[in-house]
């Protein structure tokens, strides 16, 4: 048989994948496993032993994973009731409503928390108002974020990540054929009977791919115990050990066990989705498929929904004052206001260069994320190559590998004599390739959709008239796509902005210090209006990616939520 020959351009294509792949995703995993696993050549556990015989690190994986467990337990319960009214129900302003659910995405919870603390603190805002209702003693406060900060990191987080649980889920329930539900309402079934017999069980496959996300995010969320003082968790013990990563191998130890307890949860996950059938018969017409409410069931969804988005909604408004504080010292609110912290972050030393940093990086890696993301996009719709699904994974795994571990791996890996990739020396080129790693995904599921809805007739017209793949790919596809291309790439220049691991690990000298960097260091700082300049700068990250959010979704519309899927 005769062996398929593909043309040059594919093969560039895929050899530029592979390089790329090999030497920025998979070496750095190698080699904190080799690390970890090998003495001089040898085989070896005895660093394991030694992690576990801890009882710091022993505490540290515990306390991860319960947080972990508790965040996901938090925003299902939160979000199965939102998902099965929105998708279940019409009432009066649930478009701006269910936009409102997803605000809490445009600040990651590290930033929130420099507000929150001000607010939940021993002497913050709400035990200030009960000591002056008198319901509180404040020689006796409460501790609102017990546990060492333990609950405040869940609360936070909570908030933080149920939009993505929400997309997910509701995405799940849209595709859940109606007549189903019909059938069972005819039979007499009540509406809890039918959520949890037909709803529930259809809507797993999507309810599985938000949990695994919203579990490998808090569990290795490395910023948001930062500011709380959480320390005995696992990504600050990892954190902790980036100094001194060529002689202690404890830090790729730590790193092993969230390598290891992601794959357990991912097969595990696969395992119980797979044993079951999901699939179902045509879907049934959903037009009216939809009830109206009217009255006051209207009037307690519209309540309810309006209660989790202020509650969504505090800690980017406690943010907000503190970045207008001049002063806000044992006060409700803030004794007073200025705009001075807006004009610091354009005057401030630190945050110039930050916010300039963080500018070449992300605009680096969003065109890196475009050109890789267009190449494996086009491999999967336009052509078919031998090994497509370990493509489509693999480009799609670092959106389950956390961010953490790929930083880890970049600072033990690439400890060469070649300055431009050692991180200790110039972190440039590791950041922007460990930012455009992280964001792959989404510029990959945008650019995939774009070639989904875009006729192939136009290229094979092209390339009948003698044009090259690379030309037709150059001058038909990619400006058939245009929208979708300029839609991912923002939303991976804006979060790529706002990346808080890689930012914090990587960067090691303050002159590459990106926004997230700036932000961390100036809350640790004892100038007077530091934590309120690190607000403004954390507010200017937000309009930043508020705005390309909303381009996004204009562009993409419901397959926006795709974007947040890990599987």
């Amino acid at each position: 048989m005769e062996r398929r020959r593909f043309p040059p351009a594919i093969v560039g294509m895929l050899a530029c994948l592979t390089l790329f792949f090999g030497v920025f995703l998979f070496y750095p995993v190698g080699y904190m496993l080799r690390g970890a696993f090998f003495v001089e050549g040898k085989f070896t556990l005895e660093f394991f032993r030694l992690a576990l015989a801890s009882p710091l690190v022993r505490e540290s994986v515990a306390t991860s994973f319960w947080l972990g467990v508790l965040v996901t337990l938090f925003t299902t319960l939160l979000t199965l009731p939102l998902a099965h009214l929105f998708t279940r129900y019409r009432f009066f302003g649930k478009g701006l409503l269910g936009a409102l659910l997803l605000v809490p995405m445009i600040m990651p919870p590290f930033v929130g928390a420099i507000g929150m603390r001000q607010v939940f603190g021993q002497y913050g805002s709400l035990n200030l108002v009960l000591a002056k209702l008198g319901c509180m003693d404040l020689a006796r406060p409460i501790d609102w974020l017990g546990g060492g900060g333990f609950w405040g990191v869940v609360i936070l987080e909570t908030l933080n990540l149920y939009p993505i649980m929400f997309l997910n889920v509701s995405a799940a329930m849209a595709n859940v054929d109606p007549t189903l539900r019909e059938a069972a309402d005819n039979l007499g079934a009540s509406p809890w009977q039918v959520f949890r017999t037909i709803t529930v069980p259809l809507i797993l496959p999507g309810y599985f791919a938000g949990a695994i996300l919203v579990f490998i995010w808090a569990f290795t969320d490395l910023g948001t115990p930062l500011i709380f003082g959480l320390n005995r968790v696992v990504s600050v013990q990892i954190f902790d050990r980036v100094s001194d990563v060529a002689t202690n191998p404890m830090g790729f130890v730590l790193v092993c066990i969230v390598l290891v307890l992601t794959v357990v949860l991912f097969l595990v996950s696969r395992r119980l989705v797979g044993a079951k059938r999901y699939e179902m018969l045509a879907r049934g017409h959903t037009a009216g498929a939809e009830v109206v409410l009217r009255g006051w069931p209207a009037v307690a969804a519209v309540a309810g929904v309006l209660l989790v988005v202020c509650l969504s909604l505090l800690p980017h408004v406690s943010v907000l004052l503190q970045s207008f504080a001049q002063r806000w010292f044992f006060t409700v609110l803030p004794g007073e206001m200025t705009w001075q912290n807006y004009e610091q972050i354009f005057q401030h030393p630190l945050t110039v260069l930050s916010i300039r940093n963080s500018l070449f990086y992300s605009s680096l890696s969003a065109g890196v994320d475009l050109v890789l993301g267009v190449m494996i996009a086009y491999l999967l719709t336009r052509r078919k190559i031998p090994g497509a699904v370990v493509l489509d994974a693999v480009a799609m795994l670092p959106l389950a590998l956390p961010g953490l571990v790929l930083a880890f791996g970049y600072v033990g890996g690439f400890n060469w004599d070649v300055a431009w990739l050692n991180p200790r020396n110039n972190p440039i080129v590791l950041l922007v390739i460990a930012y455009s790693v992280r964001r792959l995904p989404y510029i990959v599921r945008s650019a995939y959709a774009g070639f989904q809805q875009t006729s192939i007739s136009l290229e094979e017209a092209s390339l009948n008239l003698g044009a090259s793949s690379l030309r037709t790919l150059r001058k038909i596809t990619i400006p058939l796509v245009m929208a979708n291309l300029v839609a991912g790439g923002v939303l991976t220049f804006s979060y790529a902005m706002l990346e808080v691991s890689d930012s914090l690990i990587l960067a090691m000298r303050e002159n590459f210090y990106p926004i997230t960097k700036a932000i961390y260091s100036l809350m640790s700082r004892i100038e007077p209006n530091a934590p309120s300049v690190a607000s403004a700068l954390g507010i200017l990250g937000m309009i930043l990616l508020t705005a390309s959010l909303f381009l996004a979704s204009r562009v993409l519309g419901k397959r926006m939520g795709q974007l947040f899927r890990a599987g």
